[in-house]
């Protein structure tokens, strides 16, 4: 019982300092570490993103049956 009051009391100290300190409080996309306004830009990054993982094992796949 005390150990969950005091971590819920820890979380919530820490949640007012994280907002006091340069954090507005849910404004969204501030924490993450690309820009999410500029709309090109951000569907460019996710197809470069979703596109090197899908693709990279059929390129090891590849390469390696190539490999003698």
């Amino acid at each position: 019982m005390l150990g969950s009051v005091r971590s819920r009391i820890f979380g919530q100290n820490v949640m007012k300092n994280f907002i006091r300190n340069g954090s507005h409080g849910g404004v969204p996309g501030e924490n993450l570490p690309f820009n999410i306004h500029n709309r090109a830009r951000l569907t460019m990054n996710f197809l470069l993103f979703a596109l090197t993982g899908i693709s990279a094992p059929f390129l090891i796949v590849m390469y390696q049956m190539k490999k003698k």
